[in-house]
């Protein structure tokens, strides 16, 4: 391996160095001019997405406490708020762009429309099955439910979870960060590893609240099953992903839940709670409580998020309606 310099001071270079440690030059410093040059022309253009790729590739090579990385990190915020607002809010920032629908609409119409994608993206969804570790660790997940459920409800738990991830692997393609394929874990589930650190909250919200997303897609098509056959089979498998992606808006450590409460100010954090607490009146769903005791846990901290509208909409929804999907499980 070569060993490195300065090209200031001549300072010899640690591995994986991002500035030099005595003058404090910036190794990649011309990479980082393009990009950043890339990214002031593709937001001219309106290519809002891409010019986000480009100001994320930057932000990797800078170090974490530089001032420049501050502003690369405003500058990614700036640009998924435009993003969220859609073209009638392009000059908008925070919660502002999100039109003049009633918040809960905005939250129906995107579940509803990723909803549909689902059923139109079966090519998709077969990608994830081309990836070898994918294949043989969903494969080893199907056996061990196997075992304990019998095949046909432990295949509706596979496909369903495998339906989740590629939900979060869909939004992470479309928002242009590398990812790898799911992996099933027995006893856990599955996880889709992250090749990059996503530091925006709204972006971490955005890719956390689409599993769920796709979860419910998957129980509703189960259920769909279940009223044109009468098959029961259908309507268990369809309670078991309502509840497997309740479970997940947890807002609590690593789960998709904590994910879109990171997004969320502090005033809409506990408009979530009284959504919760009308679910739970509707639906008689226990695991509600333990959603919502999490949820006014962290409607108390300090860390309150940037608060997005959009986002607070697929929460609740998605609240409400796995938790209609989950009745016949957990329910009193």
């Amino acid at each position: 391996m070569t060993d490195r310099t300065c090209s200031r001071c001549r300072t010899q270079l640690a591995p994986g160095a991002l500035a030099c440690p005595v003058c404090g030059t910036l190794v990649h410093a011309d990479q980082l001019k393009r990009l950043a040059s890339d990214a002031e022309l593709l937001t001219r253009d309106g290519s809002l997405l891409a010019a986000r790729v480009e100001w994320t590739k930057a932000l990797e090579l800078l170090p974490p406490h530089s001032q420049q990385y501050a502003m690369i990190q405003n500058r990614i915020a700036e640009l998924t708020r435009t993003i969220e607002a859609g073209p009638a809010g392009a000059g908008s920032s925070g919660a502002a762009g999100s039109g003049d629908k009633p918040w809960w609409l905005q939250g129906l119409a995107g579940v509803g429309t990723l909803v549909l994608l689902i059923a139109t993206k079966l090519k998709f969804l077969l990608l994830g099955l081309t990836k070898l570790s994918t294949f043989v660790s969903m494969f080893a997940f199907f056996g061990v439910y196997w075992s304990i459920y019998g095949w046909p409800l432990a295949l509706g738990l596979v496909l369903s979870i495998y339906i989740h991830e590629m939900g979060h692997v869909a939004m992470l393609r479309r928002l242009g960060i590398a990812a790898g394929a799911p992996l099933f874990i027995p006893g856990m589930g599955a996880v889709v590893m992250l090749k990059q650190h996503v530091t925006d909250p709204l972006t971490d919200a955005r890719i956390g609240l689409a599993g769920p997303v796709w979860g419910l897609g998957a129980g509703l098509a189960a259920l769909a099953v279940y009223l044109v056959t009468g098959g029961m089979i259908w309507l268990a498998i369809a309670q078991l992903t309502g509840f497997i992606n309740l479970f997940n808006l947890i807002p609590v450590w690593q789960l998709d839940g904590s994910r879109g409460m990171h997004a969320l100010a502090r005033s809409e954090r506990w408009m979530l709670v009284a959504a919760i607490a009308a679910a739970l009146l509707l639906t008689e769903q226990r695991m509600l409580f333990i959603i919502g005791g999490v949820a006014i846990w962290r409607a108390t901290q300090k860390d309150a998020g940037p608060g997005n509208a959009r986002v607070l909409a697929t929460y609740v929804t998605l609240v409400i309606a796995l938790s209609l999907l989950a009745r016949g499980i957990g329910a009193e």
